[in-house]
Parts: C-alpha cells; sequence; structure tokens
C-alpha cells in the first residue's frame, strides 16, 4: 500500500512540475509594424522584425542565399533547406516571403526566411 501511495505522490508531482515549467509565447500586438516593402526593410527595419514580402526571388548568390527583388528594390534572403518549396520555380514565379529581418554587425541587412508562398498573377 505505501509503494502505491508513494508512486501516485511521485507521479503526481512530476506531472505537476512539468505543467510548471511550460513556455507560452507572447501573440498580441508588436511595438514594431510588420515591414511590407523591401525599402521598408533596408530604411526602417529592426533585426527580429517580421516582414511579409511580395516579389520575385531573381537569383541564388550563394549557399541558402537568394536575391529578392520587388517593386521598391532588392535584399538578399536566406532560405534554409527546409523552408524550401517542394515545387519547382523560377525568377518570373511571384512569391510571399515572409520572415525575419537580419541586422548583423558590419553586414548588409537581409531577410531571415521562415515560409514562401507562391503568387497567382
Amino acid at each position: 500500500m505505501k509503494k502505491i501511495i508513494f508512486s501516485l505522490t511521485l507521479l503526481f508531482s512530476l506531472v505537476v512540475g512539468y505543467s510548471l515549467n511550460a513556455v507560452a509565447d507572447y501573440v498580441g500586438a508588436s511595438s514594431f509594424p510588420t515591414l511590407k516593402t523591401v525599402v521598408d526593410v533596408i530604411k526602417n527595419g529592426k533585426d527580429d522584425q517580421l516582414a511579409v514580402l511580395n516579389g520575385y526571388i531573381i537569383k541564388k548568390v550563394g549557399n541558402e542565399k537568394y536575391i529578392f527583388k520587388d517593386s521598391t528594390g532588392e535584399i538578399r534572403i536566406e532560405i534554409d533547406k527546409k523552408r524550401m518549396p517542394t515545387q519547382s520555380f523560377d525568377e518570373k514565379t511571384k512569391v510571399e516571403i515572409t520572415g525575419e529581418v537580419e541586422k548583423e554587425f558590419l553586414h548588409s541587412v537581409e531577410i531571415d526566411v521562415d515560409s514562401i508562398k507562391f503568387i497567382k498573377n
């Protein structure tokens, strides 16, 4: 009987302890607006700020590095292999990229892409 009570007490403490360590993320309004154009990213972007851009991925410039172009300009983007779409595309395929601004000391601004969606013209 003591073993059962001890086991139940241990199990209960593990469940309660685990649930107290659960971490949630803030999902409310951001103090930084979502960036919508390349020129906004370059001029006003803050590190880790959300960007949602519509345009074209026009060329590959390195390992996981590409140039993205919209009507306001061009910017380097990084797309991890796991984020690449399964469907082929080229410089004429209109896309929406969602990602975060990356500003590193002595480097130009780029977007770390989280997702790519194809846009029908």
